[in-house]
């Protein structure tokens, strides 16, 4: 499973992006492919333009982990978070974060940052000074409470999911059987037409075997034999009629329930 089959990308920006406001931290969601599911929210120019780390360099500097959340101090001195997304124990994003100084740099090291990349000292410490300052301490608090949120969410909606799901297929299913009762009902009430016409037909057989004396005893039994599946044929019917109005006293009761 992945991000996207249990997340609305719009809806999780809106989420990251309050958390962010509140924690002053950057963040952005990623599929199981690494591929950034929202967009990035919260990076500073700073980081766009001198910071952005590879994979590979979180790796290379990761220094801490805690209660699933792991913390590095990239090669420019700013601190990183990476955090699993999960549903029922299994991965399906990550979310990475972070992107702050852990102290107040001062201007002669932030010079010398800039040196060591070879960039321009001055713009380099103008955007420096607009990166926030958070310990490694707060980072941890609010990725785990970022992790804690996203896994509730993601468990939250994919029950929602299926939920919806099985409600449809209820509802698709109760459609059928009312269909079905429709046609049933139609073919009951020809076999009561059939039911009547079979009585007929055995009246006016035995009359006519009444009148034909000895040479009508065989019509007779024929006579006798179409009473009997008029009366079998009547009992069938009722049958299915009392089964009707109990599978449809059922159906309705399912249908309330959808409505709920």
């Amino acid at each position: 499973m992945n991000i996207n089959e249990v997340f609305k990308t719009d809806q999780l920006e809106q989420f990251l992006q309050d958390w962010s406001e509140a924690t002053g931290l950057a963040v952005v969601a990623q599929d199981m492919n690494g591929q950034a599911f929202t967009k990035e929210i919260g990076f500073t120019d700073f980081f766009t333009k001198y910071a952005r780390e590879s994979e590979e360099e979180f790796k290379k500097f990761k220094s801490t982990s805690a209660d699933g959340v792991e913390i590095c101090t990239t090669r420019l001195g700013m601190l990183e978070f990476r955090c699993d997304i999960t549903l029922k124990g299994q991965k399906i994003g990550v979310v990475v974060g972070g992107q702050v100084f852990p102290n107040q740099m001062d201007d002669a090291q932030m010079r010398q940052g800039a040196d060591d990349l070879g960039v321009d000292s001055d713009d380099y410490l103008f955007l420096a000074r607009k990166v926030p300052v958070r310990n490694e301490q707060a980072i941890v608090a609010g990725a785990k409470l970022l992790r804690g949120s996203l896994n509730s969410m993601a468990e939250y909606m994919y029950q929602s999911n299926v939920n919806s799901d099985t409600v449809d297929t209820l509802d698709e299913d109760v459609s059928k059987a009312v269909n079905l009762i429709r046609e049933i009902n139609e073919k009951s009430y020809q076999l009561d037409k059939i039911e009547s016409k079979q009585n007929i037909l055995s009246l006016n057989a035995s009359i006519e075997a009444a009148r034909a004396g000895e040479f009508g005893r065989g019509f007779a039994v024929v006579a006798a034999e179409v009473g009997k599946l008029a009366v079998n044929s009547g009992e069938i019917n009722k049958s299915i009629k009392l089964s009707l109005k109990e599978l449809t006293a059922t159906i309705k009761e399912l249908e309330s329930l959808i409505i709920k």
